[in-house]
């Protein structure tokens, strides 16, 4: 029995190239959490972190796991399509809690409106202009 190989064309490597990135990138933002590494932290920067880093780091791994798809899912290779949605998504959880449910979260900051925008500007940006310039594997093939 022979094994197909995929030729370079087909997609293959590139989304294992791409899951690897990815998977890597949840790995160390997972890590962060686990090894709660804001207990490290005193003062002000303590506080810092406690309030908006997840505000910041959620909204880029959710930016990158939709970077899995667009391989396959025409409309999701666009960064803005990824980031709109991203966005959507982080905003209408702070929403909720504004109106009492307490969802990835009990207590609103409509501060955190800002540091959503910013997880997902930066993801887009490392999207853009770090892993698409510097890893072969990362641009979807059409």
């Amino acid at each position: 029995m022979s094994r197909v190989k995929p030729n370079a064309g087909s997609g293959n490597t590139t989304a294992g190239g791409r899951t690897a990135v990815v998977v890597s990138i949840l790995l160390l933002i997972a890590l962060v959490h686990l090894f709660r590494v804001g207990t490290y932290l005193r003062g002000s920067l303590f506080t810092l972190y406690y309030s908006y880093f997840s505000d910041i780091v959620v909204p880029f791994g959710m930016y990158f796991l939709l970077c899995l798809n667009d391989v396959r899912v025409r409309f999701l290779r666009d960064w803005r399509v990824k980031a709109v949605l991203v966005f959507g998504v982080a905003s209408s959880t702070e929403v909720m809690q504004a109106f009492g449910i307490p969802l990835l979260g009990q207590t609103f900051d409509p501060l955190d409106f800002v540091m959503f925008g910013g997880g997902v500007l930066l993801a887009a940006l490392v999207d853009r202009f770090l892993l698409d310039r510097l890893l072969p594997c990362w641009s979807p093939k059409t």
